[in-house]
């Protein structure tokens, strides 16, 4: 049997994003419950940079391919595999071989269907973006309708699929971002009010449009900059739910006590098939219907991906970067 070869990206030693080279490697066969995906566009993620240095409580085993969110289509599928056949469009939500590549195989579970109108690039830049930020809000923080929500890096990635869910939620939107262009992205997706965060005094802007009373809920996505910080905007008996950090912090729980807040950590790795399903569903009908909208901001080919690493890091948030392979 013709064994077909595909380019992948492969990490053969943990470090800086030049790392990633490459290679010529076999492509996948499916057997089972698994699907071979041809990739058209892979989404990078902050979570990937953390992988890739070996530091994060997830590192993969070397070598691996990087990458659980792309979009494409279904070319083969394993005997078992009864949702999907070759020729859907497809977006990840993980993979077993990775998706910096041009062929992935994914589990059945691990796939969702992409609408027609959304285009691969948009795809790529589905789930952990909107799954991320769904979770937090509504099966962490409990979200409802008239509640308001700050969301911090209100244009990033995370931040605008969060805007867009709360929005079409019912909720009141706020957000930060540090750009003026970046502010004006996240006016654009939906948010009733966005503030410099870059600014000393930007926590009493927004408990000024609060009418001094704070907000129900926080999306925080750099929680050892900003969580003590948090309690000063937050309502009583406020939800915080921590999405992002990147280091410690001194904290005082007093400050918890005193609101009565919840705060709730959250890992998209540890979230079972149940809860999965419930948002496959929820992306597939935001999709459909519109409300959900990724934003990409630019593309690299994949061999530019150590560029891309470093420009989802380095540079200010502003929607998705992707990979075309």
């Amino acid at each position: 049997m013709e064994i077909l070869i595909m380019r992948a990206i492969v990490v053969r030693e943990y470090g800086e994003p030049e790392v990633m080279k490459v290679e010529d490697v076999p492509t996948p066969e499916p057997k089972g419950v698994e699907i071979r995906v041809n990739i058209k566009a892979v989404g990078v993620n902050p979570v990937d940079t953390y992988l890739r240095t070996g530091i994060h409580a997830h590192a993969p085993n070397l070598p691996y391919t990087p990458g659980k969110d792309a979009a494409g289509v279904v070319e083969a599928v394993g005997a078992d595999v009864s949702k999907f056949k070759p020729g859907d469009l497809v977006y990840t939500a993980d993979s077993l071989t990775g998706t910096y590549a041009e062929y992935s195989l994914c589990e059945e579970s691990q796939l969702g269907f992409l609408p027609d109108k959304v285009s691969f690039e948009q795809g790529a830049g589905v789930w952990t973006p909107y799954a991320t930020s769904y979770r937090g809000l509504f099966q962490k923080a409990q979200a409802k309708r008239g509640e308001s929500v700050l969301i911090h890096g209100a244009s990033g990635g995370v931040g605008i699929a969060a805007v867009q869910w709360a929005k079409n939620a019912g909720l009141t939107v706020i957000g930060t971002a540090s750009t003026e262009t970046g502010r004006d992205l996240a006016k654009a997706q939906g948010a009733d009010h966005v503030f410099d965060h870059s600014r000393e005094n930007y926590l009493d802007s927004i408990k000024d449009v609060t009418g001094g009373r704070g907000v129900d809920i926080i999306i925080e996505m750099l929680a050892n900059v900003n969580l003590q910080k948090d309690f000063d905007v937050l309502a009583m008996f406020g939800r915080i739910t921590v999405i992002g950090n990147r280091g410690s912090l001194e904290f005082n729980p007093r400050s918890a006590m005193t609101k009565d807040a919840t705060i709730y950590g959250m890992s998209l790795f540890n979230s079972p098939d149940t809860i999965r399903a419930e948002i496959h569903a929820a992306i597939f009908d935001g999709l459909s219907k519109g409300f959900l909208n990724p934003y990409v901001r630019k593309s690299f080919s994949l061999s530019e991906a150590p560029a891309a690493h470093h420009e989802v890091i380095e540079s200010k948030a502003l929607g998705k970067i992707v990979l075309i392979p």
